[in-house]
Protein backbone atom coordinates (compact mmCIF):
# COMPACT_ATOMS: atom_id res chain seq x y z
CA UNK A 1 0.00 0.00 0.00
CA UNK A 2 1.17 3.52 -0.71
CA UNK A 3 1.92 5.44 2.04
CA UNK A 4 0.31 9.01 2.49
CA UNK A 5 2.31 12.30 2.88
CA UNK A 6 1.42 14.60 6.10
CA UNK A 7 1.13 18.51 5.00
CA UNK A 8 1.31 20.39 8.69
CA UNK A 9 -1.24 23.19 8.80
CA UNK A 10 1.25 25.23 10.52
CA UNK A 11 0.59 28.76 12.00
CA UNK A 12 -3.86 28.95 12.08
CA UNK A 13 -3.53 32.50 11.95
CA UNK A 14 -0.96 32.84 8.81
CA UNK A 15 -1.25 31.66 5.45
CA UNK A 16 -0.41 28.19 5.60
CA UNK A 17 -4.55 27.34 5.43
CA UNK A 18 -5.07 29.37 2.69
CA UNK A 19 -2.39 27.46 0.86
CA UNK A 20 -3.24 24.43 1.47
CA UNK A 21 -6.31 24.72 0.41
CA UNK A 22 -5.82 26.75 -3.00
CA UNK A 23 -3.73 23.87 -3.87
CA UNK A 24 -6.25 20.86 -3.64
CA UNK A 25 -8.76 23.30 -4.85
CA UNK A 26 -6.79 23.96 -8.20
CA UNK A 27 -5.78 20.51 -8.65
CA UNK A 28 -2.07 20.81 -7.97
CA UNK A 29 -1.98 16.66 -6.38
CA UNK A 30 -4.45 15.50 -8.57
CA UNK A 31 -1.99 13.48 -10.23
CA UNK A 32 0.23 13.51 -7.36
CA UNK A 33 1.61 9.61 -6.36
CA UNK A 34 0.86 9.27 -3.07
CA UNK A 35 -2.39 10.31 -1.17
CA UNK A 36 -2.15 13.70 1.31
CA UNK A 37 -3.38 13.97 4.79
CA UNK A 38 -3.55 16.91 6.50
CA UNK A 39 -2.51 17.56 10.28
CA UNK A 40 -4.88 20.79 11.24
CA UNK A 41 -7.91 22.53 12.62
CA UNK A 42 -11.27 21.83 10.78
CA UNK A 43 -12.80 25.30 11.61
CA UNK A 44 -9.75 27.10 10.24
CA UNK A 45 -9.62 25.08 6.70
CA UNK A 46 -13.58 26.17 6.19
CA UNK A 47 -12.24 29.61 7.43
CA UNK A 48 -9.86 29.17 4.96
CA UNK A 49 -11.80 28.16 1.69
CA UNK A 50 -14.17 30.76 2.56
CA UNK A 51 -11.90 33.83 2.27
CA UNK A 52 -10.09 31.73 -0.97
CA UNK A 53 -13.64 31.41 -2.25
CA UNK A 54 -13.20 27.48 -2.71
CA UNK A 55 -16.55 25.45 -1.93
CA UNK A 56 -15.79 23.00 0.86
CA UNK A 57 -17.66 20.51 2.46
CA UNK A 58 -17.24 18.46 5.92
CA UNK A 59 -17.73 14.54 5.83
CA UNK A 60 -17.50 13.74 9.03
CA UNK A 61 -15.14 10.21 9.37
CA UNK A 62 -11.81 9.61 7.01
CA UNK A 63 -11.33 7.38 4.48
CA UNK A 64 -7.98 7.30 5.46
CA UNK A 65 -7.23 5.46 8.74
CA UNK A 66 -4.99 8.06 10.49
CA UNK A 67 -7.31 10.69 9.61
CA UNK A 68 -10.41 11.94 11.76
CA UNK A 69 -12.50 13.62 9.44
CA UNK A 70 -12.80 14.32 5.13
CA UNK A 71 -12.92 17.96 3.25
CA UNK A 72 -13.96 17.46 -0.27
CA UNK A 73 -12.21 20.72 -1.55
CA UNK A 74 -13.23 21.99 -5.33
CA UNK A 75 -14.19 17.70 -5.82
CA UNK A 76 -11.18 17.19 -4.41
CA UNK A 77 -11.18 15.06 -1.14
CA UNK A 78 -8.55 15.99 1.85
CA UNK A 79 -8.33 13.56 4.82
CA UNK A 80 -7.61 15.88 7.75
CA UNK A 81 -6.86 14.37 11.16
CA UNK A 82 -8.34 17.02 13.06
CA UNK A 83 -5.47 17.59 16.23
CA UNK A 84 -7.40 21.23 16.95
CA UNK A 85 -10.64 22.76 18.07
CA UNK A 86 -9.44 26.45 17.97
CA UNK A 87 -11.73 29.31 18.97
CA UNK A 88 -11.82 31.45 15.87
CA UNK A 89 -13.48 34.25 17.64
CA UNK A 90 -9.79 34.98 19.06
CA UNK A 91 -7.86 33.28 16.28
CA UNK A 92 -7.44 36.81 14.14
CA UNK A 93 -5.55 36.35 11.17
CA UNK A 94 -2.01 37.22 11.73
CA UNK A 95 -2.39 37.52 15.37
CA UNK A 96 -1.59 34.28 17.20
CA UNK A 97 -2.72 33.52 20.19
CA UNK A 98 -0.39 30.69 22.91
CA UNK A 99 -3.06 28.10 21.75
CA UNK A 100 -1.99 28.66 18.25
CA UNK A 101 1.22 27.91 19.01
CA UNK A 102 0.61 24.81 21.30
CA UNK A 103 -1.72 23.52 18.02
CA UNK A 104 1.30 24.65 15.37
CA UNK A 105 3.82 22.18 18.11
CA UNK A 106 0.88 19.06 17.74
CA UNK A 107 0.71 19.63 14.28
CA UNK A 108 4.27 19.15 13.58
CA UNK A 109 4.69 16.55 16.76
CA UNK A 110 1.65 13.86 15.42
CA UNK A 111 3.58 14.31 11.66
CA UNK A 112 6.96 13.60 12.71
CA UNK A 113 6.46 10.61 15.57
CA UNK A 114 3.68 9.22 12.17
CA UNK A 115 6.87 9.52 10.11
CA UNK A 116 9.09 7.83 12.91
CA UNK A 117 6.76 5.30 13.25
CA UNK A 118 6.59 4.17 9.45
CA UNK A 119 3.12 5.10 9.00
CA UNK A 120 3.30 7.78 6.29
CA UNK A 121 6.24 8.43 3.89
CA UNK A 122 7.21 12.13 5.03
CA UNK A 123 6.08 15.24 6.04
CA UNK A 124 5.76 19.05 4.49
CA UNK A 125 5.24 22.06 6.77
CA UNK A 126 3.53 25.18 5.90
CA UNK A 127 4.97 28.17 8.14
CA UNK A 128 4.96 28.77 11.83
CA UNK A 129 5.16 31.91 14.26
CA UNK A 130 8.83 30.92 16.34
CA UNK A 131 8.27 33.53 18.85
CA UNK A 132 4.33 31.98 19.49
CA UNK A 133 5.78 28.46 19.44
CA UNK A 134 8.28 29.06 22.75
CA UNK A 135 5.64 31.42 24.05
CA UNK A 136 3.14 28.32 24.49
CA UNK A 137 6.01 26.70 26.02
CA UNK A 138 7.78 24.43 23.41
CA UNK A 139 11.77 24.62 24.23
CA UNK A 140 13.02 24.51 20.73
CA UNK A 141 13.39 27.66 18.38
CA UNK A 142 11.72 26.27 15.24
CA UNK A 143 10.91 23.43 13.32
CA UNK A 144 14.20 21.87 12.44
CA UNK A 145 15.29 21.73 16.03
CA UNK A 146 11.88 20.16 17.00
CA UNK A 147 12.12 17.23 14.01
CA UNK A 148 15.84 16.70 15.02
CA UNK A 149 14.89 16.53 18.86
CA UNK A 150 11.91 13.64 18.10
CA UNK A 151 14.10 11.54 15.73
CA UNK A 152 17.20 11.43 18.01
CA UNK A 153 19.38 12.96 15.52
CA UNK A 154 22.54 15.64 16.85
CA UNK A 155 22.80 17.08 13.07
CA UNK A 156 21.04 18.13 10.48
CA UNK A 157 21.95 20.46 7.71
CA UNK A 158 19.12 23.03 6.15
CA UNK A 159 19.07 23.17 2.06
CA UNK A 160 17.48 25.34 -0.14
CA UNK A 161 16.31 23.71 -3.34
CA UNK A 162 14.86 24.76 -6.68
CA UNK A 163 14.98 22.54 -10.15
CA UNK A 164 17.95 24.53 -10.82
CA UNK A 165 20.09 25.16 -7.81
CA UNK A 166 20.39 23.04 -4.33
CA UNK A 167 21.96 24.96 -1.86
CA UNK A 168 23.37 23.96 2.01
CA UNK A 169 24.25 25.62 4.78
CA UNK A 170 27.31 25.07 7.15
CA UNK A 171 26.13 28.03 9.31
CA UNK A 172 22.59 29.03 9.63
CA UNK A 173 20.20 31.89 11.81
CA UNK A 174 22.94 33.79 13.47
CA UNK A 175 24.50 37.24 12.82
CA UNK A 176 27.40 37.31 10.26
CA UNK A 177 29.80 38.95 12.84
CA UNK A 178 28.95 35.35 14.36
CA UNK A 179 29.92 33.11 11.21
CA UNK A 180 33.43 32.94 11.62
CA UNK A 181 33.57 32.23 14.76
CA UNK A 182 31.35 29.64 14.47
CA UNK A 183 33.45 27.81 11.02
CA UNK A 184 36.08 24.70 11.67
CA UNK A 185 36.80 21.98 9.29
CA UNK A 186 34.88 19.68 11.64
CA UNK A 187 31.48 21.70 11.14
CA UNK A 188 32.01 21.84 7.13
CA UNK A 189 32.90 18.73 6.69
CA UNK A 190 30.38 17.14 8.84
CA UNK A 191 27.86 18.79 6.43
CA UNK A 192 29.49 17.48 3.43
CA UNK A 193 28.95 13.92 4.93
CA UNK A 194 25.42 14.68 5.25
CA UNK A 195 24.64 16.50 2.29
CA UNK A 196 26.12 13.83 -0.31
CA UNK A 197 24.40 11.11 2.01
CA UNK A 198 20.79 12.52 2.32
CA UNK A 199 21.83 13.49 -1.52
CA UNK A 200 22.44 9.77 -2.56
CA UNK A 201 19.54 8.39 -0.35
CA UNK A 202 16.53 10.65 -0.85
CA UNK A 203 17.10 12.19 -4.32
CA UNK A 204 18.71 9.48 -6.42
CA UNK A 205 22.12 10.95 -7.26
CA UNK A 206 24.94 8.12 -6.87
CA UNK A 207 28.02 10.74 -6.71
CA UNK A 208 26.54 13.77 -5.98
CA UNK A 209 29.13 16.78 -6.92
CA UNK A 210 29.35 19.50 -4.08
CA UNK A 211 30.88 22.99 -4.44
CA UNK A 212 32.18 24.44 -1.36
CA UNK A 213 31.80 28.37 -1.11
CA UNK A 214 34.71 30.40 0.46
CA UNK A 215 33.97 32.44 3.39
CA UNK A 216 35.97 35.73 2.11
CA UNK A 217 35.90 37.75 -0.89
CA UNK A 218 37.91 35.71 -4.22
CA UNK A 219 38.60 33.07 -1.74
CA UNK A 220 40.52 34.97 0.51
CA UNK A 221 43.72 35.99 -2.19
CA UNK A 222 46.04 34.09 -0.60
CA UNK A 223 45.38 35.22 3.08
CA UNK A 224 45.07 38.96 1.65
CA UNK A 225 41.22 39.05 3.16
CA UNK A 226 41.12 36.34 5.32
CA UNK A 227 42.58 33.15 6.10
CA UNK A 228 39.08 30.65 6.76
CA UNK A 229 39.86 29.29 3.39
CA UNK A 230 43.52 28.17 4.71
CA UNK A 231 42.66 26.93 8.19
CA UNK A 232 38.83 25.62 8.07
CA UNK A 233 37.24 25.13 4.26
CA UNK A 234 40.26 23.54 2.27
CA UNK A 235 41.08 20.86 5.31
CA UNK A 236 37.73 20.02 5.24
CA UNK A 237 37.10 20.10 1.43
CA UNK A 238 40.66 17.41 1.25
CA UNK A 239 39.46 15.42 4.54
CA UNK A 240 35.77 15.02 2.50
CA UNK A 241 37.31 13.96 -0.95
CA UNK A 242 39.45 11.41 1.40
CA UNK A 243 36.22 9.67 2.06
CA UNK A 244 35.24 9.57 -1.39
CA UNK A 245 33.21 12.64 -1.69
CA UNK A 246 33.21 14.59 -4.74
CA UNK A 247 34.13 18.11 -3.50
CA UNK A 248 35.59 20.74 -4.70
CA UNK A 249 36.79 24.61 -3.96
CA UNK A 250 36.79 26.65 -1.97
CA UNK A 251 35.28 28.35 -4.71
CA UNK A 252 34.91 32.22 -4.62
CA UNK A 253 30.92 32.77 -4.21
CA UNK A 254 30.70 35.63 -6.82
CA UNK A 255 31.05 33.56 -9.60
CA UNK A 256 30.62 30.06 -8.73
CA UNK A 257 26.59 30.20 -8.57
CA UNK A 258 26.45 30.89 -12.37
CA UNK A 259 28.35 27.31 -12.68
CA UNK A 260 25.82 26.13 -10.45
CA UNK A 261 22.81 27.11 -11.98
CA UNK A 262 24.24 25.75 -15.18
CA UNK A 263 24.38 22.48 -13.86
CA UNK A 264 28.05 21.69 -13.17
CA UNK A 265 27.07 20.87 -9.52
CA UNK A 266 24.37 19.07 -7.45
CA UNK A 267 24.61 20.99 -4.61
CA UNK A 268 26.40 24.12 -3.14
CA UNK A 269 27.78 24.11 0.47
CA UNK A 270 27.40 27.71 1.37
CA UNK A 271 29.41 28.93 4.47
CA UNK A 272 26.97 31.46 5.81
CA UNK A 273 22.85 32.08 5.78
CA UNK A 274 22.58 35.12 2.95
CA UNK A 275 25.08 33.39 0.87
CA UNK A 276 23.38 30.49 -0.19
CA UNK A 277 19.83 32.45 0.16
CA UNK A 278 19.74 34.99 -2.21
CA UNK A 279 20.98 33.60 -5.20
CA UNK A 280 18.25 30.74 -4.56
CA UNK A 281 15.72 33.18 -4.34
CA UNK A 282 16.72 34.57 -6.98
CA UNK A 283 15.72 31.56 -9.09
CA UNK A 284 12.96 30.36 -7.29
CA UNK A 285 11.49 33.11 -5.16
CA UNK A 286 8.17 31.29 -5.70
CA UNK A 287 9.07 27.99 -5.94
CA UNK A 288 11.57 27.19 -3.96
CA UNK A 289 11.48 24.38 -1.39
CA UNK A 290 13.14 24.13 2.51
CA UNK A 291 14.51 20.60 3.22
CA UNK A 292 16.05 19.15 6.21
CA UNK A 293 18.63 16.72 5.64
CA UNK A 294 19.95 14.28 8.21
CA UNK A 295 16.55 13.41 9.91
CA UNK A 296 15.85 9.70 9.40
CA UNK A 297 12.27 10.80 7.82
CA UNK A 298 11.66 12.81 4.81
CA UNK A 299 10.67 16.66 5.66
CA UNK A 300 9.53 19.44 2.98
CA UNK A 301 8.70 22.87 3.93
CA UNK A 302 7.92 26.43 2.30
CA UNK A 303 10.44 28.30 1.61
CA UNK A 304 8.36 31.26 3.15
CA UNK A 305 6.94 32.62 6.47
CA UNK A 306 3.44 32.62 8.07
CA UNK A 307 2.86 36.32 5.51
CA UNK A 308 0.29 38.35 8.41
CA UNK A 309 -0.12 40.84 5.65
CA UNK A 310 -1.82 38.24 3.23
CA UNK A 311 -3.41 36.09 5.86
CA UNK A 312 -7.17 36.73 5.48
CA UNK A 313 -6.94 37.65 1.78
CA UNK A 314 -6.90 34.48 -0.38
CA UNK A 315 -4.24 35.63 -2.08
CA UNK A 316 -0.95 33.63 -0.91
CA UNK A 317 0.87 31.57 -3.69
CA UNK A 318 0.54 28.53 -3.05
CA UNK A 319 3.43 27.54 -5.52
CA UNK A 320 6.13 26.45 -2.52
CA UNK A 321 3.62 24.59 -1.06
CA UNK A 322 3.11 23.02 -4.01
CA UNK A 323 6.88 22.56 -4.85
CA UNK A 324 7.43 21.42 -1.37
CA UNK A 325 4.83 18.52 -1.32
CA UNK A 326 6.17 17.05 -5.15
CA UNK A 327 9.77 17.41 -3.78
CA UNK A 328 8.56 14.99 -0.89
CA UNK A 329 6.84 12.46 -2.50
CA UNK A 330 9.79 12.21 -5.19
CA UNK A 331 12.38 12.00 -2.01
CA UNK A 332 9.53 9.60 -0.32
CA UNK A 333 10.01 7.09 -3.74
CA UNK A 334 13.87 7.21 -3.65
CA UNK A 335 14.23 6.63 -0.10
CA UNK A 336 11.75 3.50 -0.01
CA UNK A 337 13.29 2.03 -3.82
CA UNK A 338 16.43 2.36 -1.70
CA UNK A 339 15.31 0.52 1.39
CA UNK A 340 14.05 -2.07 -1.01
CA UNK A 341 17.21 -2.28 -2.77
CA UNK A 342 19.24 -2.86 0.68
CA UNK A 343 16.56 -5.24 2.06
CA UNK A 344 16.84 -7.58 -1.08
CA UNK A 345 21.02 -6.64 -1.22
CA UNK A 346 21.26 -8.41 2.73
CA UNK A 347 22.42 -11.64 3.08
CA UNK A 348 20.44 -13.91 5.55
CA UNK A 349 22.76 -16.50 7.79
Amino acid sequence: MTKPLIITMGDPTGVGPEIIIRAVYEGAFTDLPRPLIVAGDLGVLKRAAAVCGCDVQHQRGSSSSLATDDLVVGGHRLPVQALSQLDLSVQGFGQPQISSGRAMADYIEWACDACVAGDVAGMVTAPINKEVLRTAGVSFPGHTELLADRCEVDEVVMMLAGERLRVCLVTTHCALREVPQRLNAERILTTMRIVSSSLQRQFGLKKPRLAVLALNPHAGEGGLFGDEETRHIAPAIAAARSEGILASGPHSADTLFWFAAQGDYDAVICMYHDQGLIPLKLLHFDDGVNVTLGLPIVRTSVDHGTAYDLAGTGQASPASLVAAVWMAAEMAEKQERGTRHEERGKVVL
